[in-house]
C-alpha cells in the first residue's frame, strides 16, 4: 500500500506528540492529520467519542484503527491481588466503575468488536489495542503534578505507592509500539495475527514501586521521599470508603471530590506487572530506548522543572 495517510487523536498530548514525531519518519506516508480535542470525563462521552471515530472509519473506508488503551482495563481490583509478568492469555478485567478504567474498558471492547466490520467501499476494518503500563517521561502531566506537590511540601515527596510493584514504561517506547502496530496492520501477510487483538506494552524499566520511580526521577533536583511512616494501607482504604460515601451523600447539593479513592489506593499499592513478549512476537516490538536513556531524559526534564520553580520563587521574593 502506497501513499497512505494517518489521523492521530489526542495529538497534542503527552503520548500523541511522541507518536507524531515518529510517524512522520515513516516511508510513503503522505499526510498526518492531528485531532486534539479534550473530551469531558464522563464515561458515556468517552465511549461515544470512540464509537463516533469507529463509525467515521466505516463511512470514510479507513482500513485500520489502533486504540491506545491502558493496563487499568485489566485491574488491579484489589491491593491483595498479585500479578507478576502477566500476559494476554490470562483473563484480567477491571471491576472498578471509576471513570478512567471503566470508560477505557468499554471503549477497548467496542474497538475490538469492530474488527472485521465492512467499510463503505466494501473493504474490511481491522483493529487492535495497545495496553501500556504507567507511562513516564518528559512532559508527563502525572509526574509534573507529583513534583509540583513536592515543591509545595518543602521538597518532600508524599508516600503514596510504597507497597506497589509496577513496571512503568517510557513514553518513547509506547509511541514506538504504535508505529510497529501500524506497520504490521499495513502488511497483509503479518496483519492476520494482530487483528482484533490487544497487547500489553512495557519495556526494560526495572520493576519498582511508584514511590521509588518518583524518587529516582526527582532526586537530582534535591527532592527526597518522605521518611515518615504513614498510616496502614487498610486504614487508608476504609477512610477512602468513608470519603466516597460523604461525596455521594453531598452530591445533590455539592460536588465534593475526595483527595483519594479506593481505586487510586489500590492502583498505587498493588503488585501488578505484565510482560511484552506477545508484542515482541507479533509486532516485532523491542524497546527503542533503554532504561538508562529513559531515566536520564526524564531526570533532566524533572530537574529543569525544579530549577524553573526555584527561579520563579527567587523572582517573587525580590
Amino acid at each position: 500500500m502506497t501513499g497512505w495517510s494517518c489521523l492521530v487523536t489526542g495529538a497534542g498530548g503527552f503520548l500523541g506528540q511522541r507518536i507524531i514525531s515518529l510517524l512522520v519518519q515513516e516511508k510513503e506516508l503522505q499526510e498526518v492529520r492531528a485531532l486534539d480535542k479534550a473530551f469531558r470525563p464522563e464515561i458515556k462521552e468517552k465511549l461515544s467519542s470512540t464509537q463516533l471515530l469507529l463509525d467515521a472509519c466505516i463511512q470514510a473506508s479507513v482500513p485500520f484503527f489502533i486504540y491506545t488503551s491502558s493496563v487499568e482495563v485489566a485491574g488491579p481490583n484489589s491491593y491483595k491481588e498479585i500479578v507478576q509478568n502477566g500476559h494476554e492469555e490470562e483473563h484480567h478485567e477491571t471491576t472498578w466503575t471509576a471513570s478512567y478504567p471503566y470508560s477505557k474498558k468499554l471503549a477497548e471492547k467496542a474497538v475490538l468488536a469492530a474488527n472485521g466490520s465492512t467499510l463503505k467501499n466494501g473493504d474490511t476494518l481491522w483493529t487492535c489495542s495497545l495496553r501500556p503500563m504507567y507511562i513516564y517521561g518528559e512532559g508527563s502531566p502525572v509526574l509534573s503534578g507529583i513534583v509540583n506537590r513536592a515543591l509545595r511540601n518543602n521538597g518532600v515527596l508524599e508516600n503514596t505507592g510504597k507497597f506497589s510493584v509496577a513496571n512503568p514504561v517510557y513514553v518513547g517506547n509506547v509511541a514506538w509500539a504504535h508505529i510497529l502496530a501500524c506497520r504490521v496492520l499495513r502488511d497483509p501477510k503479518k496483519a492476520v495475527s494482530i487483528r482484533g487483538q490487544f497487547y500489553y506494552i512495557s519495556d526494560d524499566t526495572p520493576h519498582q514501586s511508584y514511590d521509588e520511580l518518583n524518587s529516582t526521577m526527582s532526586k537530582a533536583g534535591g527532592i527526597c521521599l518522605d521518611s515518615r511512616q504513614g498510616p496502614p494501607l487498610f486504614l487508608m482504604y476504609w477512610l477512602a470508603f468513608l470519603l466516597e460515601i460523604v461525596s455521594f451523600l453531598l452530591s445533590p447539593i455539592h460536588q465534593y471530590r475526595p483527595p483519594f479513592t479506593r481505586h487510586l489506593l489500590t492502583l498505587s499499592n498493588s503488585v501488578f506487572t505484565f510482560s511484552y513478549k506477545k508484542a515482541q512476537q507479533d509486532l516485532g516490538y523491542k524497546p527503542l530506548y533503554s532504561w538508562e536513556e529513559a531515566k536520564q531524559k526524564t531526570m533532566g526534564w524533572v530537574t529543569s522543572l525544579i530549577e524553573e520553580h526555584r527561579e520563579t520563587m527567587k523572582t517573587k521574593s525580590k
